[in-house]
């Protein structure tokens, strides 16, 4: 209970937070992680992720460039619900990707 100019005022309740704590766990983050590999080329890649996973062509390129020197790189986070189709297309497109 809060005092404000002499009289006494009711915290309102945050009925809200229990709210937002369900739906953060019931919302899991996966990760669509793409491998690095010896047979496509980097234009290929960048459009394959511009095309497939919404990037821009800048996020493409660093994302490509991370894939490359890095060995892998975590191109999208999501549900999995969304992250399925994309895997699926990178896969057809002959990439290596898979979700974590």
């Amino acid at each position: 209970m809060k005092i404000y100019n002499n009289k006494s005022y009711d915290e309102p309740k945050r009925q809200y937070e229990e709210e937002v704590l369900v739906m953060e766990l019931e919302d899991e983050v996966y990760k669509l992680v793409v491998y690095n590999d010896d047979v496509n080329t980097f234009d290929f890649v960048i459009m394959c992720l511009i095309d497939i996973c919404e990037h821009t062509p800048e996020q493409a390129e660093q994302c490509t460039l991370l894939i490359h020197y890095k060995g892998k790189c975590t191109v999208k986070t999501g549900a999995l619900e969304k992250l399925k189709p994309m895997h699926q297309a990178l896969l057809d497109k002959g990439l290596s990707s898979e979700i974590v």
